[in-house]
């Protein structure tokens, strides 16, 4: 009987992924990565799992009865929802004069947390869902709200509000006008607090028989000398106080208060106008007239009529933060006839003074800068106010004497567009730069995003919850995407297509405004989705054996939700044609976790690339895949 040949099977190889690395975008990756995904995340490393369901967060709207409504309330009524668009001020029965049917938001425009969710919709402050009595604001700009203390302040409007205390709130500037006819203006000589002096005498020859108290004021030299019995001699003044009365009854000391920065217009002696700070301001009680006290010599004591302006204004920011319980902001472009590139800062505590120059270590603060170019971002970094162009990272080091100091740092800084990407996770500061996502602790920053591939992104917006830095951009295609970079294990995940505008932290969660709605990363609040359908895509795989080869099966370890279910497909040899090979779903009976072989139909190929693609709650242990090489041919 003859002997047939031996035919030797071909080697086979197990190769077995369990530990998962999220995405990485570039053309050669390492197993356990993928080259693209779909809602997928590190919560649950180094498992292969689905992110969480998210909630879409909105308070809840009451059935309309009859009571009094404020601008911006909103209702219920006969199965729509409305907006309050004139405030009723008593129980009246349903006029639809006063609502106007909408969605829960309108048009939001930012949101910050404090004591509560906060967020601006068509002009109007809201707190969770309760509109304050901060309304007017402006809708066709980008609003910012910067956070300091029990206040929100808000740009570009300039306005503020105390989130303890609502009847505080109102414009951080404020102006006057003396306009009314025939309105007359009275200078003095005074002392700090306001008194002025029994007996000014005006002159280049010393005056004769002065009593104590007696002020000599000599034009000529424009110096003023009080008299003092004690030493029987004129002691110099330096520093001299003017005071100016005004026709008013009470409205200056409602704009202005003592140690306001002003600027001061229309006085007949030029000495007095200008900028100037306010060492007091109030009403005579004898009279009804309003005053303020102003450094500077008043030649003659003088009433006349004039139209005297005087105005505390913030200037226009591109960009605000807080630190160290100041508003910082910059500046570049034209402001009426200047070119300016500036940082600035407020007087300590107080942010509606920007121009409060005493000579003390709480004064305003502004500086200008040699750097070219617009400014891209501002941020308060570790307690200090740092602020970004694209190629250059100035941190100010704030001086406790007000000597503050701003540093030159050329390094990739934020990309133009970017300022809301930065965000500050486990004392790193990360941002957007042209050239990638950089982490910045001080010194020079470095690149963390390389997994994220030559994509270009642009617009991008950031937000910082645990140690989960979270990034919505676009990319070139105007397509939106959300990554999520998870900073302890240095892994990224892309979620979707999710457009975020702004992020704000509050009560374990995070909240993204997405165009007309707030969404809840963590869904731990609000409307949750159903299930959360996602994908995962290897990069190419085997092309290190020169040899053809093909997958006989795989072996997936792996635990999900009695509803939930994935499918595999392969892409063979860069064909763009994904072939399904097999759906992973429970049985009706059995424990949710276990190995589950799934058949593969044998091809030879030289490469391949593989694809999961589910919904539901998902989490893959391991995945084995049996491989045997053949011939070259």
């Amino acid at each position: 009987m003859a002997t047939l040949p031996e035919i030797k099977a071909n080697k086979t190889y197990t190769v077995m992924t369990d530990t998962f690395m999220g995405y990485n975008h570039q053309l050669k990756i390492p197993d356990g990565m993928f080259y693209d995904m779909k809602n997928m995340t590190s919560l649950r490393y180094p498992m292969l799992s689905s992110r969480p369901p998210r909630g879409t967060y909105a308070p809840v709207v009451s059935e309309y009865t009859q009571k009094t409504y404020k601008l911006g309330e909103h209702c219920t009524h006969s199965g729509k929802m409305y907006r309050c668009t004139t405030a009723i001020n008593v129980a009246e029965a349903w006029t639809a004069a006063h609502w106007t049917e909408t969605t829960y938001f309108a048009n939001l425009q930012a949101i910050i947390a404090k004591d509560a969710l906060y967020w601006v919709d068509s002009g109007i402050l809201y707190a969770n869902g309760e509109p304050t009595t901060m309304t007017g604001l402006q809708t066709a700009k980008e609003t910012q709200l910067v956070s300091m203390g029990a206040y929100i302040c808000i740009f570009p409007d300039k306005k503020y509000y105390n989130t303890m205390d609502p009847t505080d709130s109102g414009s951080m500037e404020a102006s006057w006008v003396n306009d009314e006819q025939g309105a007359s203006v009275t200078c003095s000589m005074c002392h700090s607090d306001g008194t002025v002096y029994n007996n000014v005498q005006y002159g280049s020859v010393e005056p004769t028989d002065p009593s104590n108290g007696d002020l000599w004021v000599d034009p000529t030299e424009g110096t003023a000398k009080e008299y003092s019995s004690a030493t029987q001699g004129w002691i110099t003044l330096e520093t001299v106080y003017t005071r100016v009365d005004f026709t008013t009854e009470g409205a200056l000391p409602q704009l202005f208060k003592e140690y306001d920065g002003v600027q001061i217009s229309g006085l007949q002696n030029d000495e007095l106008n200008g900028s100037k700070v306010l060492y007091a301001v109030g009403q005579d009680a004898t009279t009804t007239k309003d005053y303020i006290v102003i450094i500077g010599i008043q030649g003659t004591a003088d009433t006349y009529t004039a139209s005297v302006s005087i105005s505390r204004s913030v200037p226009d920011m591109d960009y605000v933060c807080e630190a160290q319980n100041r508003l910082w902001g910059c500046f570049y472009g034209r402001s009426g006839t200047e070119t300016l590139n500036e940082i600035y800062c407020c007087a300590l505590g107080d942010f509606k003074n920007w121009e409060q120059y005493l000579g003390i270590s709480t004064d305003s603060w502004r500086a200008s800068r040699g750097s070219d170019g617009p400014f891209t971002g501002a941020v308060n970094y570790l307690g200090s106010p740092t602020f970004f162009k694209e190629n250059v990272i100035h941190p100010v080091s704030v001086s406790s004497v007000g000597a503050h100091q701003i540093g030159d740092i050329p390094a990739r800084g934020v990309q133009q567009g970017s300022h809301k990407s930065l965000a500050v996770v486990n004392e790193t500061l990360y941002y957007k730069a042209r050239a990638g996502v950089m982490a910045y602790q001080g010194g020079m920053p470095a690149e963390v995003g390389t997994v994220l591939g030559e994509e270009r992104y642009y617009d991008a917006v950031a937000g910082a919850f645990g140690n989960r830095y979270y990034i919505s951009m676009k990319d070139v295609s105007n397509v939106w995407h959300l990554f999520c970079y998870d900073v302890l294990k240095g892994i990224w995940m892309r979620e979707d297509n999710l457009h975020v505008e702004c992020f704000t932290a509050w009560n374990d969660e995070l909240y993204a405004q997405s165009s007309n709605s707030i969404i809840a990363l963590n869904g731990t609040v609000g409307t949750k989705e159903t299930q959360v359908e996602w994908i995962t895509e290897t990069g190419i795989q085997y092309y290190s054996y020169p040899d053809k080869k093909y997958v006989s099966k795989y072996d997936i370890r792996v635990n999900m939700a009695r509803d939930a279910q994935f499918k595999i497909f392969i892409e063979y040899d860069s064909s763009d044609v994904w072939q399904y090979t097999g759906t992973v779903k429970l049985p009706n009976k059995g424990a949710p976790t276990g190995t589950m072989n799934v058949p593969v139909r044998p091809r030879r190929c030289d490469h391949m690339r593989i694809r999961l693609e589910g919904k539901g709650d998902v989490k893959v242990f391991s995945i084995a895949r049996v491989l045997e090489k053949g011939s070259d041919k």
